[in-house]
């Protein structure tokens, strides 16, 4: 191969060389897939001093590439050049999903990808710093500040804000260990955690989320009817006391009709919601401008806000003016409009409240301002029931006998129990919002510097606005007004717009804006959340909202965000859906924390975050504290929404499609495995825990297809999931001409796996002949001390046919392997008749043999079994053999108490073996057995030959056997010499009479002298297999299962295909037989 090249230069190309240079260009050195359009081959960049190059000939670029790189040309398409590879990273890009546009176009796409990404601040920052500060800040923070004081406000907002800041810190360390596509967190903890998690979380964050949108809509419409326009309202309260429940009705029927504009909103357009979204944080920004402006007003210059009370009782001054009880007019003085709702009239004579009467009134100023010293009134908690007076504790009060707590007297009341685990619930979703970096990273120009910078310092920004709003607001505003949370006592105005400067309507509007905004942030977020779960495909009933229009909008999943947020509506109270949504944004900032320490613990090589101020300690603090917070808002909740992502876990589990992700959890598995692997010894394991971890010897069609599916149904019925299960199988010939058909086997084994629901592992092995491959099996599949100790395998039926000579022979040799290995065997025989797994036996036995004694695995078989629900009404009757010197009572007894000891419920049947002599139709069989051993092996004939000659001798014996029949009439012996032996002979032949077998046994060399010539041990064993078949015949023909003990193979190997003609007798006629040999050691016990 030629290592250098001359360059022909473009002016030498005029006189004659464009043959040569089309030769060139074809030339098979050249890589594929490289076009003739392409502007930028390789990576990008012309290669030195090359003027073909320069001139832009790719063709040729690519041959003399392929030159150049020859030794890897066979490896081009499957292994890139590094060139190749880096040009496609370098114009990588990462749309997120459901960000199409209406009315953009692919080109308008493209033009938008390659155009500069957003930086830090507007990519980043300024989304989270909206998401974050919203609707409890302007709604609930004050009274948050007034029930629990100054001191366990901030605590509870430090508690909120460092469990966020630990989140944000893990999610920093992910979303920086690669690129993050569309889904931004339920990417980030599915790829980190696996489908069962992210799905589960994804799920939690997604209905989080729609919670949210209905709070933030609940906000937009408390906002609207309590402090913009209260004369809207459609419905008005019918009774005294009603006003509370005709505002939730009235929010409601706002809510839902709010719910349907907003939707129609996201349906039409997100390029409408992406384009105001800067106009809602404006909003949002100058409304926190203008609280503290008018917290600095106050040092110097405190608003003039009169806060009236009686006694230490604050009234509410929607239906009077003066706080007083009379005044002065010109004609005197007169009773006040206060007069008239605590009296029966309004003379000064009528009969009033005791309380009113007892009690004066006086004024105080709402804010007094920083410098007034109200902060230490602030600092302490005032937890209240459920219709509590809104009392300021330092003002002299009468107290009276009987409290008259009509609702039509003017008093401030509580309107929810208050105690500090609820307002952490209720607080928490003003901290949430810390994902919205991450969401956008497809819009990001460098994410991986972007979204840590951005999100920390977001979430700096929020907590010291948090933080300080707490100190300001509990230095500048009395303690009663903050704890009357819907400013009754200010005329029904918004208790923070009071403070702000230059007027309450900037906080108004501005409130009402971006609470406006965030829901339908919300609503646009949700359903692409979801749309990204269900593309993924994990949860199969979710597919259908994968679906949307044309461009990729989520229409379906649109629609059920909306229903789901209907739900949150219809509880129309702001403070009792804030707890909702604060469990499924904890569970998902918890498994965010989860995995970040899952990685770093275990050290997996793809974990390399640019991000490097992470600790796993970090993430394991803020995961405990999102568990702590979720139980301190409130524990029933919690426990459901555990509940909620435990049953979508299991379900993706039992039903999802499986993903690999190179996920935490499988890191976390493959450790705990390892662990587990060299914690379990490597010798046997004590008999109390042994159960069969089974290797399942398959065999393969010319298909790659299972040859005998029943066998893995057995399987399944017999492990029902517990323990270890090998499914093995071999392939004849070599691993380089074998691999793919390898694979087809593979996945054609894995699909009957899931199909029979057998839990384990498949191992295929290819060898280059099936006797090898086997023995590899029993010596080498499992791993350490999780080894198999039983092998289960079909019986080889074909045999005796001459195609396949050998599988006698490799079964006879693996029985072998597996007594040397010291492992257990069990042979199925007629396994196509073996009962499906859908299949009932609704009545019938298991019959256990037990000739000897095997370890106990005969007793133990039949148990595991009846485990299963094939088998759960089959009885288990135990047969055992008395031989003529035996005590068949006291055997019995024997067994029937060692049964009792061992918990096992079995009838027990002793039977009795008369010896007898040997009769024709043995030896019969053994002549008929011994010459085919010897046709099969002495005459190296082709097939046709073995074949004729078989015939032949076939032939021979059915002559002779017709001779004797004719010499002798002499009825009983002579019909029992016979070459096929069906079940009505053996019958005969077992109740035959035994004063005249001695006359005939004497009978039978005369009638066949080759008979004397036979192998005796042979004729013994056939005889063992003949009586002991027509024994088992008799008892256990009709049972569904027979389980009897299989003899071991010769130690002369000239007997195999003997032994295999042996096992034939000993099963025939029975329909389902397991041979069951043990491993020499006890697998049962009689103690705990």
């Amino acid at each position: 191969m030629p290592t250098n090249f001359t360059v022909v230069p473009v002016e030498a190309r005029a006189d004659g060389d464009q043959d040569e240079a089309a030769e060139l260009t074809e030339a098979p050195g050249a890589p594929e897939g490289h076009e003739p359009d392409s502007s930028s081959p390789g990576d990008g960049h012309s290669r030195e001093n090359s003027p073909i190059i320069n001139n832009g000939d790719m063709e040729r670029e690519s041959f003399f590439e392929g030159k150049n790189m020859a030794l890897f040309e066979e490896e081009m398409d499957s292994n890139p050049m590094v060139s190749s590879l880096l040009n496609k990273l370098a114009n990588y890009t990462n749309l997120s999903q459901g960000v199409v546009e209406h009315e953009e176009d692919e080109e308008s796409r493209r033009r938008e990808v390659k155009s500069p990404g957003m930086g830090t601040f507007i990519g980043v920052y300024l989304p989270c710093l909206q998401n974050i500060l919203g609707v409890i800040l302007f709604l609930r923070l004050t009274w948050i500040v007034g029930v629990a004081g100054v001191l366990e406000s901030f605590l509870i907002v430090f508690m909120c804000c460092t469990c966020t800041m630990l989140t944000a810190i893990s999610m920093s360390a992910i979303a920086t260990n690669g690129v993050v596509p569309a889904g931004g967190s339920y990417y980030m903890i599915s790829r980190s955690l696996g489908p069962e998690f992210g799905g589960a979380v994804g799920l939690c964050f997604y209905l989080g989320t729609t919670f949210a949108g209905a709070m933030y809509i609940l906000g937009t419409i408390e906002i609207f009817l309590t402090y913009i326009s209260p004369g809207a309202a459609i419905i008005h309260a019918e009774s005294e006391g009603g006003e509370a429940v005709a505002l939730l009705h009235n929010m409601r029927v706002y809510g839902t009709c709010t719910l349907v504009l907003m939707a129609m909103v996201v349906f039409v357009g997100v390029k409408y919601v992406n384009k105001l979204a800067l106009v809602f944080l404006a909003c949002v920004v100058l409304s926190i401008l203008a609280i503290y402006a008018g917290v600095i007003k106050t040092a110097f210059d405190p608003p003039d806000i009169p806060v009236c009370l009686l006694g230490n009782r604050t009234l509410s001054r929607r239906s009077f003016d003066i706080c007083a009880k009379v005044h002065a007019t010109n004609n005197g003085t007169t009773t006040t409009a206060l007069w008239g709702l605590f009296c029966n009239g309004s003379s000064p004579s009528a009969t009033c409240d005791e309380y009113f009467a007892q009690n004066n009134l006086t004024e105080i100023q709402g804010i007094p301002g920083v410098a007034s010293g109200v902060l230490l009134d602030n600092l302490w908690s005032a937890y209240s029931d459920k219709g509590a007076f809104v009392e300021k504790k330092s003002t002299p009060s009468v107290p009276v006998s009987e409290e008259s707590r009509s609702s039509r007297l003017p008093y401030v009341l509580t309107d929810i129990m208050t105690y500090f685990t609820m307002l952490v619930g209720i607080y928490f979703p003003s901290v949430t919002g810390i994902m919205a970096g991450s969401n956008r990273s497809g819009d990001l120009k460098d994410a991986q510097k972007s979204i840590p910078t951005g999100t920390i310092m977001a979430i700096v920004t929020t907590s010291f606005i948090y933080l300080s709003c707490i100190v300001l607001f509990g230095a500048c505003i009395e303690g009663v007004i903050l704890r009357d949370k819907f400013g009754e006592a200010l005329q029904g105005n918004l208790v923070i717009g009071m403070l702000a400067w230059p007027s309450p309507w900037v906080i108004v509007i501005g409130s009402f804006f971006s609470t406006c905004g965030a829901g339908l942030q919300s609503l646009t977020g949700a359903p692409r959340l979801l749309q990204a779960i269900a593309r993924d495909g994990i949860i199969p009933f979710l597919q259908v909202f994968g679906h949307g229009k044309a461009n990729g909008e989520p229409t379906w999943a649109l629609l059920l965000t909306a229903l789901i947020c209907e739900t949150g509506i219809l509880i129309a109270s702001l403070d009792s859906v804030a707890p909702i949504l604060s469990m499924f944004f904890l569970m998902c900032y918890m498994f965010v924390n989860l995995a970040c320490a899952v990685q770093t613990l275990l050290r997996t090589p793809n974990w390399r975050p640019r991000f490097r101020y992470y600790h796993w300690t970090l993430s394991f603090l803020g995961m405990s504290l999102c568990l702590a917070l979720m139980f301190i808002c409130s524990w029933y909740y919690a426990l459901f929404a555990m509940l909620i992502a435990g049953c979508i876990y299991k379900y993706i589990e039992y039903r999802g499609a499986e993903k690999e992700w190179g996920d935490g959890i499988r890191g976390l598995s493959l450790n705990a495995a390892r662990y587990a692997l060299l914690r379990v010894e490597h010798g046997p394991p004590h008999t109390k825990n042994w159960r069969p971890q089974v290797l399942v010897m398959l065999n393969l069609d010319s298909e790659q297809c299972v040859k005998h599916p029943r066998l893995l149904s057995f399987t399944t019925q017999l492990k029902a999931g517990k323990g270890l299960t090998i499914v093995g199988s071999v392939l004849e010939g070599t691993y380089l001409d074998k691999h793919t058909e390898a694979q087809q086997a593979e996945e054609n084994i894995r699909s009957l796996m899931s199909a029979e629901k057998t839990k384990g592992f498949c191992q295929l092995v290819v060898s280059s002949n099936l006797r090898d491959g086997m023995s590899h099996l029993i010596q080498s599949a499992g791993l350490g001390g999780m080894k198999h100790n039983t092998v289960l395998m079909a019986w080889p039926e074909s045999w005796k046919d001459e195609d396949n000579p050998f599988s006698w022979k490799n079964f006879v040799d693996t029985v072998r392997d597996t007594t040397a290995a010291q492992q257990a065997l069990l042979v199925a025989k007629n396994v196509d008749l073996f009962p499906q797994n859908q299949e009932r036996f609704s009545d019938g036995h298991i019959d256990v043999w037990w000739i000897v004694h095997d370890g106990g695995l005969l007793m133990l078989l039949p148990f595991l079994l009846r485990q299963h629900k094939v088998w759960r009404k089959c009885r288990m009757r135990i047969f055992t053999v008395a031989q003529v010197d035996d005590n068949s009572i006291q055997m019995k007894k024997d067994l029937q108490t060692f049964l009792y000891h061992l918990r096992i419920s079995a009838e027990v049947e002793v039977v009795e073996m008369v010896e007898n002599d040997i009769s024709a139709f043995t030896y019969e069989k053994t002549l008929v057995m011994e010459q085919r051993s010897q046709m099969l092996k002495q005459m190296q004939l082709s097939k046709t030959e073995r074949e004729r000659e078989a015939q032949l001798i076939h032939d021979r014996n059915t002559a002779s056997h017709s001779a004797v029949a004719a010499r002798s009439q002499a009825p009983p012996t002579p019909d029992k010499v016979q070459m096929t032996w069906t079940k009505e002979k053996l019958i005969a032949e077992k109740f035959k009479n035994k004063d005249n077998s001695v006359s005939g046994f004497k009978d039978l060399f005369s009638l066949k002298p080759e008979w004397g010539n036979l192998n005796q041990s042979n004729v013994r064993r056939m005889h063992t297999a003949v009586k002991l078949n027509g024994v088992v015949l008799n008892k256990s023909q009709d049972a569904q299962l027979v389980l009897l003990n299989m003899p071991g193979p010769p130690k002369n190997r000239q007997g195999d295909e003997n032994y295999m003609e042996f096992l034939e007798v000993l099963t025939e006629g029975l329909n389902r037989v397991l041979l069951v040999r043990g491993s020499g050691r006890e697998v049962i016990t009689i103690y705990s």
